[in-house]
């Protein structure tokens, strides 16, 4: 993972995924659908509670995504932009890099909105295109971490 030694990262749970491919399928899905409205396509998550520690967020920082109750993988925040809805109510746009980097498998139990993970503590990359947990099906990739075989 590039990162510098201030990098924070912020951990949420992935509601309704079931694998890192459900999540690309979802963002390539959102970027068809602004493609045929012809608009831009920013990929963004909404959230209630605004992040204090911007600066070390955009300092190289990544939203970690839990899957099925593992850290499963992440995506680079780019920005985060509080804003205010129509209801009156205070929330929060991250907006992430579209790319989804897998990140070994590691279990977390359930949480309500989102936390900060220290750089130490976050998962290291997995490189999908080599090397043996490449060619694992993630299903076993979680399995084997589960059993703390990996």
């Amino acid at each position: 993972m590039v990162e510098t030694d201030m990098a924070l990262h912020l951990i949420k749970l992935c509601v309704g995924c079931d694998s890192i491919t459900d999540l690309e399928e979802w963002i390539e899905e959102n970027r068809a659908l602004h493609r045929r409205l012809g608009r831009d396509y920013e990929q963004t998550h909404t959230t209630r509670m605004v992040p204090k520690r911007v600066d070390e967020l955009l300092d190289g920082g990544s939203l970690f995504w839990v899957i099925k109750g593992q850290v499963a993988a992440r995506q680079r925040l780019l920005a985060v932009r509080p804003f205010t809805d129509g209801d009156g109510i205070g929330r929060c746009h991250l907006v992430l890099e579209p790319q989804v980097i897998a990140v070994e498998p590691r279990p977390y139990r359930p949480f309500q909105g989102w936390r900060y993970l220290v750089a130490k503590e976050a998962p290291r990359d997995i490189d999908l295109k080599a090397g043996d947990l490449a060619v694992m099906p993630e299903d076993m990739r979680r399995e084997l971490a589960e059993l703390g075989l990996l």
